[in-house]
């Protein structure tokens, strides 16, 4: 996004300033046709940013929350350009329109894509996927929240929207007041002069919407005043009284209730169903079959009065339910396939660099190990449910999502009407985790509302029905082979991954029109492999793509989260193998990466590394970059009664620049929790195509009482802000298997950890 693409657009309907996107044909510029209508009387939603009658600043707001806090750091970009208090931005939800397509989304789905500037082991078969940038580029466009993307990809366009617009409120001034521009200054969105004259934004707003400025640029680092600095989540004081609306929250005039049953066979069906005795429950009104909508399962939904009566129809159900055809799904049988295919295909190469099969016949000595990696659910603390209304040949939805764009076309492809007749209301996100970039369970409110002659339909999947029928983290396995030479130093290192690739998954339910009968390389399945740090003068990283017919989808820090523990694992292993601190040998190895030295080095200094512990403890430390940020983390370990037990971990973290620094400690702490449940517990088996984890119990998650102390260093940068949701997940698991070894003695290769 260049800055001369940016231009001051023509006034909206109702009176607002409106900033738009130059380079997008003109219909995209002012935004999608609906949001150009009033609100509140006097406030119309054109491009990114209008000015309301009082001088408040009004933001269309493309991105979901899920508790990341991308709806503050986006009012915060917007409210420094503007010098407006941060109170006064207001946010209105975007839309699906392409103008607020996520760029940075769109490149993280790609089977590949050049890595940042920096030039670090960039994948050495870029050219395949040329043509796949252009054509999703242009015909998807896709408006998503997810890839730890959000603030990169909106950094420059908002603030470059956001300085277009002061610039123009005060060209408007200087104009009505015959003073040069340059004796205008502004506070808290009012202008005023030095004669005396002021007024605030609201009031410029018409005379602003003809004004041209030229040289328009946003601020100078140095005149920051909000950027950089700790302010408190907007989000937060609604979600304390209750008054936030969640997907679940919703309540509408005559409104009815759905609960599923879907085959608790993974691709299975409704063989027979016996609706009598659900009929007769109180509250109950009809038994809606539905079909196995976005690659999910097909099911029943019992619609009644509440959601009470609703769980209770769906339980009295009798349903015979047969498996699908090509054969049930077996965790027991893909770990075996997965090994079998590691130890006999050669998969496709992502990276290679210098001549390992010369330096492994020459070696001294060779270490190989295997890890592994289970499939993993998301559970989200919202489980899914879309509250849904067809009538009169349209469709409303109101549905937690991170892709607003797909839960149109998904609501438009199920009712039989256009795009342009349905109408999408995100609502806040009780968790996404990657788990809501699907939108099965928007096809299944809306054939249920379908059948309920115009009423509106809340369905609510309960928790069982949640875990059982997600789109999982896929099962991974990785072999690596390490040359050690006379000297004692590695020599070569080499990587065979295989497992389910996600992004053909993923794009053959959400475009399938751009998908292709045959699968390209995906880079989610062995990011964290291909593009690793450490200088090893010979380097070969492969993975062979497998498809177990279990439904998998992207899960926090996709690839990565297993990834990151198979490499730093290993990384430590050959530490150990050649007799040096895991700090310092990674460090040498570091030495071309600067960037990483130095958060390692930050992490190290923190947590004390080499100092005396407390006795029964240790340390272990990881370090993973993702999504444009590096992070390194030490874990304070111990053993208690036979429980793992973490105590503290040290997180340094470099993600370029920083909005707001709480919610990259926030998001620090919570990354943490959400990998230290997976590393501790996650795993999700399969026995004749059922999932035999249904809830907490089963599939528990680590508590207040267990949950560690998280310490959050930000190394200082001036480079373009990168991701904050997702890097932290990462280096946890190796973090605290590598303390286990120190602690035990004993190497864990695979998860979820044990003693």
């Amino acid at each position: 996004m260049k800055r001369r693409t940016w231009i001051l657009s023509a006034l909206g309907a109702t009176g607002a300033l409106v900033v738009g996107w130059g380079a997008m044909p003109a219909r995209s510029r002012l935004g999608s046709p609906e949001l150009m209508l009033p609100t509140q009387g006097d406030v119309a939603l054109n491009g990114w940013i209008k000015i309301a009658a009082d001088g408040a600043v009004v933001l269309a707001m493309p991105r979901s929350e899920m508790g990341q806090g991308v709806h503050t750091a986006l009012a915060m970009l917007v409210a420094e350009e503007l010098d407006v208090p941060l109170a006064r931005v207001r946010l209105a939800q975007a839309g699906a329109d392409s103008i607020y397509g996520n760029v940075a989304m769109l490149v993280a789905s790609l089977p590949f894509h050049p890595l940042d500037s920096e030039g670090e082991h960039k994948p050495t078969k870029i050219k395949l996927a040329e043509w796949m940038v252009g054509k999703i580029a242009r015909e998807l466009g896709i408006n998503a929240t997810g890839g730890s993307s959000s603030v990169a990809d909106l950094w420059e366009p908002l603030r470059m929207a956001a300085a277009t617009a002061r610039a123009s409120l005060v060209q408007a001034a200087a104009t009505a007041w015959k003073v040069p521009v340059s004796e205008i200054t502004v506070r808290d969105g009012v202008m005023q002069h030095a004669s005396g004259q002021k007024a605030h934004y609201g009031q410029m707003g018409a005379a602003a919407a003809g004004s041209t400025p030229a040289n328009i640029a946003p601020k100078a680092r140095q005149d920051w005043k909000l950027i950089g600095q700790s302010a408190a989540r907007s989000d937060i004081p609604a979600k304390v009284t209750g008054q936030a609306q969640f997907g679940m929250d919703v309540r509408l005039p005559g409104m009815l209730f759905a609960a599923v049953r879907m085959s608790p066979i993974l691709g299975g069906s409704a063989a027979s169903i016996d609706r009598k005795t659900a009929l007769t429950l109180p509250g109950v009104e009809q038994v809606v079959q539905f079909n196995a909508w976005g690659g999910g399962t097909a099911g029943l939904a019992v619609v009644a009065k509440n959601t009470w009566q609703a769980r209770q129809g769906a339980q009295a159900l009798q349903v015979q339910w047969q498996p699908p055809g090509t054969g049930a799904a077996d965790t027991v049988r893909i770990q075996a396939e997965l090994l079998k295919v590691l130890n006999t295909e050669s998969g496709f190469t992502f990276h290679e660099q210098g001549l390992p099969l010369k330096a492994e016949q020459t070696a001294a000595s060779r270490i190989d190990a295997l890890y592994q990696a289970p499939y993993l659910a998301h559970a989200t603390m919202e489980p899914m449910n879309c509250t849904a209304q067809v009538k009169d040949g349209k469709v409303e939805v109101w549905v937690p999502t991170q892709v607003p764009q797909m839960a149109r076309a998904m609501a438009a492809k199920v009712a039989g009407v256009k795009e342009d007749d349905v109408t999408v209301h995100v609502t806040l996100l009780g968790g996404g985790f990657g788990r809501r970039l699907e939108v099965d369970f928007v096809g299944q409110a809306v054939q249920v509302a379908m059948a309920c002659k115009g009423a509106p339909v809340q369905l609510v999947w309960s928790r069982e029905e949640d875990m059982t029928h997600d789109f999982y983290r896929p099962m991974h396995l990785a072999k690596f082979q390490a040359s050690i030479d006379a000297q004692g130093e590695v020599s070569s290192l080499r990587i065979k991954s295989a497992g389910d690739a996600i992004t053909p998954r993923w794009m053959a339910r959400a475009a399938p029109h751009l998908s292709g009968p045959i699968d390209m390389p995906d880079k989610t399945t062995s990011e964290g492999l291909f593009d690793l740090p450490y200088g090893f003068l010979n380097q070969h990283m492969s993975h062979v793509a497998t498809k177990s017919g279990v439904p998998v989808g992207f899960w926090r820090s996709v690839g990565h989260s297993h990834n990151a523990f198979f490499s730093e694992s290993f990384i430590d292993e050959l530490a150990i193998a050649t007799k040096q601190d895991p700090l310092a040998f990674r460090l040498k190895l570091l030495k071309d990466a600067p960037r990483y030295a130095a958060v390692l080095q930050l992490a190290g200094k923190q947590s004390g590394w080499g100092k005396p512990l407390p006795a029964g403890r240790a340390q272990g430390i990881a370090l993973h970059k993702s999504f444009g940020s590096i992070v390194a983390q030490v874990a304070e370990v111990s053993v208690e009664q036979g429980q793992i037990r973490v105590h503290r971990v040290v997180c340094a973290i470099d993600c370029g620049t920083v909005v707001n620094p709480d919610t990259v400690a926030q998001q620090m702490q919570s990354s943490v929790v959400y990998a230290l449940s997976a590393a501790l517990y996650g795993q999700i088996d399969i026995v004749g195509g059922v999932v035999q984890q249904s809830n907490f119990p089963s599939y528990p998650m680590v508590t207040l009482s267990q949950a560690p102390v998280v310490e959050t260093h930000i190394v200082p940068s001036t480079r373009h802000p990168a991701g904050v949701g997702e890097p932290a997940v990462p280096p946890l698991a190796p973090a605290v298997g590598n303390a286990l070894f120190a602690l035990t003695g004993q190497r864990q290769r695979a998860l979820p950890l044990k003693v």
